[in-house]
């Protein structure tokens, strides 16, 4: 798609595509982590993480699909292979065998931090580039990760 079908700046939208294709790739990351973390918990807490863990990635796929698109609609290509999401991604695997449900949660937390962190810097760019449609699909993905971060945090009392 050209970005002046949607009367936006194909100059002003390079860097709205790249920040989106890196937030794209730490969504991938964070999506395979809570695969992780959903299928390896364990303990007291099984029944609750377990499908806590479920509801997150399941938003992260939903997340991910709708990140592509918007990079397609602005007549980009998103990164679609591993290697540009292990590449181009600030969050970090982990190995969640073995791992404490309760570590689980705080690695969960980590990476929501990280992208709310990531969702900011992206709405001062998209605000930037007068892209309002990409700003508005951020801004509601931002508000998702708050809540859970502190519900997750709230979970384990980390103030």
């Amino acid at each position: 798609m050209n970005p002046k079908a949607i009367s936006l700046e194909e100059k002003k939208l390079r860097p709205v595509v790249d920040h989106l294709n890196d937030l794209l790739a730490n969504y991938h990351i964070h999506y395979q982590k809570l695969r992780g973390c959903h299928w390896n918990v364990r303990g007291n807490h099984f029944f609750t993480l377990h499908a806590k863990f479920e509801e997150l990635y399941t938003n992260a796929l939903t997340t991910i699909d709708e990140l592509a698109e918007r990079i397609l609609t602005l007549g980009k290509s998103p990164f679609s292979t591993f290697k540009d999401y292990v590449e181009h991604s600030e969050i970090g695997e982990i190995d969640t065998i073995g791992m404490k449900d309760i570590d689980m949660v705080k690695a969960i937390i980590d990476d929501l931090e990280a992208l709310i962190a990531m969702q900011r810097d992206l709405l001062e760019i998209t605000s930037a580039a007068d892209d309002e449609g990409t700003n508005d699909m951020i801004n509601a993905f931002m508000q998702f990760n708050e809540k859970q971060n502190w519900m997750l945090r709230a979970f384990v009392n980390k103030a």
